[in-house]
């Protein structure tokens, strides 16, 4: 079920949101809003392949409204006090409904898809970072994501191009994040931000562990740098092209960093 591609450098890929697969029982239960699926990092395992080689990378084919394996599996919110979606979303970015009406998951339907979604993802990426810090002494993980631009129920205006996450510095060595912050800065065209809204999801924050030679970063890329932000999202390849050049500095840089 959940994709790995094993390289041997210390840079491991997340993609824990490109995926559209959702169980026929789960996809019953959705709404024609649900049914959209419309809040997928969509093309983004696309956009990332080949930008550089000998890297691993962990993906879930699963749709992150069967269960968001980028959120805390006790439930706890990323984000207190703020509109955020949930382990098992029963609402979209945009705060509507995606279950028909008495159809959203109990308590007993969110444990069996944690323990056979989430679970499964995070062993994978959990024994890939293990196995690149037994060769190195360290890892570095680099979650992938991406978002639409404009969101009003999860954030005013419009988000910039390229969002790094590192949970204010916690996550990761300070040269991991000011030297992806530079590439990111001086990428003509584009604008940037660091810890902004967002600063990292559970996995960064979960696996980021600095003192423990564990270093982790998050990149949300607005999803107009690349794609159409409207059904049936498209794949924009000469803009999409342009942005894999910076994509590919960023890569380069983390798979050849070293703490020492």
């Amino acid at each position: 079920m959940i994709e790995v591609n094993q390289g041997n450098s210390p840079l491991v890929l997340g993609l824990p949101h490109t995926g559209t697969d959702v169980p026929p029982e789960i996809w019953e239960t959705l709404n024609e809003t649900g049914q959209a699926l419309a809040d997928t990092d969509w093309h983004i395992h696309d956009l990332y392949a080949g930008l550089v080689d000998n890297i691993t990378t962990v993906r879930t084919p699963v749709h992150r409204y069967v269960i968001d394996v980028n959120r805390d599996p006790a439930g706890v919110s990323l984000y207190p006090g703020q509109n955020t979606t949930t382990l098992c979303p029963t609402t979209d970015f945009d705060g509507l409904p995606i279950y028909r009406e008495g159809m959203e998951p109990d308590e007993a339907e969110i444990t069996r898809r944690r323990d056979t979604y989430h679970a499964p993802y995070h062993a994978a990426l959990e024994a890939e970072l293990q196995r690149v810090k037994d060769i190195h002494e360290f890892a570095v993980l680099y979650d992938c994501h991406s978002i639409r631009s404009h969101i009003p129920f999860l954030f005013d205006g419009v988000l910039p191009d390229f969002n790094i996450g590192t949970n204010l510095g916690e996550t990761c060595a300070p040269r991991v994040e000011s030297e992806t912050y530079e590439i990111c800065k001086k990428a003509e065209g584009y604008t940037h931000i660091l810890n902004g809204r967002f600063k990292g999801g559970w996995t960064t924050r979960h696996y980021g562990r600095p003192a423990d030679n564990l270093h982790a970063i998050q990149m949300e890329l607005a999803q107009s740098t690349y794609m159409t932000e409207a059904a049936p999202w498209d794949y924009l390849p000469a803009r999409a092209d342009a942005l894999r050049v910076h994509l590919s500095d960023i890569l380069t840089l983390l798979k050849q960093w070293s703490p020492a």
